[in-house]
C-alpha cells in the first residue's frame, strides 16, 4: 500500500498551491486553472482556498546548489568528529565496564554507532541484533553489517518505519533489501509511527547472554550525523536492557502500540506522557518543601498544552523553568503571574540541534533523562517513542556540559513574552565563542575540571 502510495505521487491531485507573493495574478490563474485539471477531467478538492501566498523564496531548499558551490573561503572549515572508544579494545568490553554516552557530530558516528553494530555483525559470540531504523538514508557500512550478521547465522530483526515523512521511498528500498538478505523486518504498525532510535545486541559470554543497548536522539543516519547534534546512550544496564528488548519484542510481535509497563525506560504513547507530567509535579512538591527545584529541557519544539499547563503550575510554585527550542514553540515565557520563572532560548549555528536532554532537579538529587520525543501532542500520543534515564556519573557529567554551554552561548536567540526573539547581546562580541564552537574545540567533552569534580 505505501509503495503503491509513493507510485503515485507525482500524477496525484494538487492540494495546495504556493506561490511568491509578488506572482503576478494573470500568470496565478494560469496556474490555478491548469492544475484543477487532469487527464481525465477535473482535480477533486482543489479550489482557491488551497492557494498560499509566501513571502520571500518560495523554496528555500533551492539554496542548496547555493550552499554546493565550490569557493571554500565562504564555507566552513572541515570537521571530523573525535573517536570516543579505544581501537585496541572491544566496544562491548568498554560498555561492560561502564555506561557511554556520545555526543555527535562531535564523537564520529562511524566509530560509535557503526562501529557497535559492525563489531556486533563480525563477533562469534553475539547472538542477536535488533535495531529500528526511521531515517537510515542511503546505502552505507551499517547497512552492509547488518546483512553480514544475517549471513554469519546471527537472529537480526529490523523495524524500518515506512511513514517516515519524504523518506518512504527510501525506507521502502532498505526494507525489501533487508528483506532478500533474509532478515527479519518489520515495517511499522498502522496506526502508529516508529520514532523510536533504539538497538540491542545479545551477546553470549561465558556460557550467559548478556545484552548492550543503546538509546539514542538522533536517527541512525552517518550523513544526517554529521551536521544534526544528537546524545546516544550505550548501556549494558540490565534494568535498561532488558526492557528495550521487551519492547522491541512487542513491536515485532504485535500490529498494537507496546502495552507493558515499563519501569524504567520512558515509552510512548503509553506511559511517556504521564511520566513527564509526574516528574513536573515532583519538581513542584520539591519548590513548595523548600528543595532545590528545577526543570531544564532541550528540544525541538514545544506544543504540548497538557505539559505546558504542567511548567506553567511549576513556574507559579516557584520552579525555575529553562528551555532551550530549537524549532516552533507555544508555551510564552516571561508572563507575569503564569511564566515568571519560564526562559525559552534557541540555539542556531552550523550544525543543527536536534538532541533531546531533560534534567530534573530533584531536591539536588539531579535526575538526566535522553530519547526521541519532543513535547508534541504527535510524540506523546502517536508515536513510538523511548526516552532513558542516564545514571552514569561521567555521562551526566557531560550532560550537564552540553545543557549548561548551550544556555550560556551569547548568540542565542531569547524569547520574550510575547512570543518575538532577540539574540543575545554578546552575538557582535570581538571573538565571541558560541556553543557549538566550544564544543568543537573540546570534541563535545566537558573541561578536565569538570570531568574530575
Amino acid at each position: 500500500f505505501r509503495s503503491e502510495g509513493i507510485r503515485r505521487r507525482p500524477i496525484a491531485p494538487v492540494v495546495r498551491l504556493d506561490v511568491e507573493a509578488t506572482m503576478p495574478s494573470e500568470i496565478r490563474e494560469v496556474l490555478i486553472r491548469e492544475l484543477r485539471f487532469e487527464e481525465g477531467g477535473q482535480a477533486a478538492g482543489f479550489t482557491d482556498a488551497d492557494v498560499f501566498e509566501v513571502p520571500g523564496l518560495v523554496d528555500l531548499s533551492a539554496l542548496s546548489e547555493i550552499a554546493s558551490l565550490d569557493i571554500p573561503e565562504l564555507d566552513y572549515p572541515k570537521f571530523e568528529g573525535a573517536n570516543p572508544f579505544d581501537l585496541d579494545r572491544s566496544i562491548f568490553e568498554i560498555i561492560d565496564e561502564k555506561d557511554q554516552l556520545v555526543f555527535h557530530p562531535y564523537d564520529s558516528f562511524a566509530d560509535s554507532f557503526e562501529r557497535f553494530i559492525v563489531e556486533a555483525a563480525d563477533d562469534p559470540d553475539v547472538v542477536a541484533i535488533k535495531l529500528t531504523l526511521y531515517r537510515p538514508g542511503g546505502p552505507s557500512p551499517l547497512g552492509d553489517a547488518i546483512k553480514r550478521a544475517s549471513e554469519n547465522g546471527k537472529d537480526v530483526s529490523v523495524f524500518v518505519e515506512l511513514k517516515a515523512r519524504f523518506d518512504e521511498q527510501r525506507n521502502i528500498f532498505w526494507a525489501k533489501q533487508l528483506e532478500r538478505a533474509g532478515i527479519h523486518v518489520v515495517t511499522g504498525l498502522v496506526e502508529y509511527k516508529t520514532h523510536a532510535k533504539i538497538a540491542v545486541v545479545i551477546r553470549k559470554t561465558n556460557g550467559k547472554l548478556r545484552r548492550y543497548a543503546q538509546i539514542s536522539t538522533g536517527n541512525y543516519n552517518p550523513m544526517s550525523s554529521r551536521f544534526y547534534t544528537d546524545v546516544g546512550l550505550f548501556t549494558s544496564d540490565p534494568k535498561i536492557t532488558s526492557e528495550v528488548q521487551t519492547l522491541f519484542n512487542e513491536l515485532t510481535g504485535s500490529t498494537k502500540p507496546p502495552q507493558y509497563d515499563f519501569q524504567h525506560i520512558l515509552v510512548a504513547p503509553t506511559t511517556l506522557r504521564k511520566r513527564f507530567r509526574k516528574l513536573i509535579e515532583r519538581e513542584i512538591e520539591h519548590a513548595e518543601a523548600g528543595r532545590p527545584a528545577r526543570i531544564r529541557a532541550k528540544m525541538n519544539a514545544l506544543g504540548d498544552p497538557r505539559t505546558i499547563a504542567a511548567l506553567y503550575r511549576a513556574s507559579q510554585a516557584g520552579v525555575d523553568v529553562d528551555l532551550i527550542i530549537r524549532g516552533f514553540c507555544i508555551l510564552r515565557p516571561g508572563v507575569p503571574n503564569l511564566s515568571e520563572r519560564i526562559t525559552v532560548i534557541s540555539v542556531l549555528g552550523r550544525f543543527l540541534e536536534h538532541g533531546r536532554i531533560f534534567v530534573f532537579e530533584n531536591g539536588g538529587d539531579v535526575e538526566y533523562y535522553i530519547g526521541s520525543a519532543d513535547w508534541r501532542p504527535r510524540n506523546l500520543k502517536s508515536r513510538v517513542e523511548v526516552v532513558t534515564p542516564v545514571r552514569d556519573s561521567d555521562a551526566k557529567t557531560r550532560l550537564e556540559y552540553i545543557v549548561s554551554t548551550e544556555f550560556d552561548d551569547p548568540t542565542a536567540w531569547v524569547m520574550s513574552s510575547d512570543g518575538t526573539y532577540e539574540q543575545g547581546r554578546g552575538a557582535t562580541a570581538v571573538d565571541v565563542v558560541t556553543a557549538q564552537e566550544e564544543f568543537m574545540r573540546g570534541g563535545g567533552d566537558p573541561p578536565s575540571e569538570l570531568a574530575t569534580a
